[in-house]
């Protein structure tokens, strides 16, 4: 396990790494193995909306019981992430729930697994954790990985906030953008035509319907023709 220091070192790092979902996932994934006792592999995965989003294992071994799990909808991450539960299995040579997966993880060494939840909706994380002794794990004895799955999935549902607020941003700068076109348009418009506001905006749809642009892009035309002075 780190020192505590370089835990807030890794956990600063993996803050600063969530414009990359992936780098993210990865970064989490190595702290699991690092912090939590007897935790030989681990993967993050997340879903939005009930689907997959990510996912990313600190072993190969740990990626491939994931895909196998994924193809056949069948084991403890899909279980996990279904119920929002934590799943344990204490020992795979005693697993009966899902035999494929068991044998697939007997044959890779796994002899006993983990995979805990954080959920922040529509968004849940489930970090799996992979030991190669039986009893190693369980859901109630590592509150490392615990800590580790609440840190994770808070961390990646504000960025999601995060990158909701940024969108609703610029969709608002857009509108304010576009609004301003079409009303220095409309302005021109009033002044050629001898019409009022009403009657230039109507003007600037049906050439916008009539030459199939957008009404800002009629607008924009609008300003670069007239708005220089040119008759």
């Amino acid at each position: 396990m780190l020192p505590a220091e370089d835990l807030g070192h890794e956990a600063a790092e993996l803050v600063s790494l969530t414009n990359g979902e992936a780098k993210s996932l990865n970064k989490l994934a190595e702290m699991a193995v690092r912090q939590v006792p007897g935790c030989a592999a681990a993967l993050a995965a997340i879903w939005r909306d009930g689907e997959l989003a990510a996912l990313a294992a600190s072993h190969p071994d740990a990626a491939e019981l994931a895909d196998l799990e994924i193809r056949t909808g069948l084991g403890p991450l899909i279980v996990a992430a279904r119920d929002g539960e934590p799943v344990s299995c204490p020992d795979t040579a005693g697993e009966n729930r899902w035999p494929e997966w068991a044998e697939a993880a007997l044959g890779r060494g796994v002899r006993s697994s983990v995979h805990l939840v954080g959920q922040f909706a529509p968004m849940t994380l489930v970090l799996g954790l992979f030991g190669v002794r039986p009893g190693n794990l369980d859901a109630g004895s590592v509150p490392m990985a615990q800590m580790l799955a609440r840190f994770g999935g808070t961390v990646f549902a504000n960025t999601l906030a995060y990158g909701q607020a940024q969108r609703t941003a610029t969709q608002l700068r857009d509108s304010v953008a576009a609004r301003a076109v079409t009303d220095q348009a409309k302005g021109i418009l009033m002044h050629a035509l001898g019409c009022d506001a009403d009657e230039a905006l109507k003007y600037l749809r049906e050439q916008a319907q009539r030459r199939h642009l957008k009404v800002t892009e009629v607008a924009a035309r609008v300003i670069a023709t007239y708005g220089s002075g040119r008759d």
